[in-house]
């Protein structure tokens, strides 16, 4: 299984961006799939998540209003839309997928298979 993250980058404050991550070796409409962030000096955190299918999401109170995971599952590609990005959002984003029906699980270690990470720096 490999998940390969792509969209980072640096905007200021206010700005858009668009992660997408490419997951291949899998059936990917048998996992759900979620965004985590690490922040420097802090633990990984979750970000977003979504169902199979990817009609049903859940998302941290953080990022709620701002950002919006979504699923092509025909391309096998999960995506993050966050706008009105702020300085604080900054962090290493991470994809991650795993072979359940509980798209609930805002623990990193509910989830398998992680990609490399890319970098979103947010600027005031």
């Amino acid at each position: 299984v490999q998940l390969q993250a792509s969209g980072g980058g640096s905007v200021q404050t206010g700005g858009s961006l668009r992660l997408s991550c490419a997951a291949s070796g899998l059936i990917f409409s048998h996992y759900v799939m979620g965004w985590f962030r690490q922040a420097p000096g802090k633990e990984r955190e979750f970000v977003a998540a979504l169902n199979r299918s990817g009609v049903r999401k859940n998302y941290a109170d953080s990022v709620t209003g701002r950002f919006t995971i979504s699923r092509d599952n025909a391309k096998s590609t999960v995506y993050l839309q966050m706008n009105s990005l702020k300085p604080e959002d900054t962090a290493i984003y991470y994809c991650a997928g795993e072979s359940t029906s509980n798209f609930y699980n805002r623990s990193p270690g509910g989830y398998s298979f992680w990609g490399q990470g890319t970098l979103v720096t947010v600027s005031s």
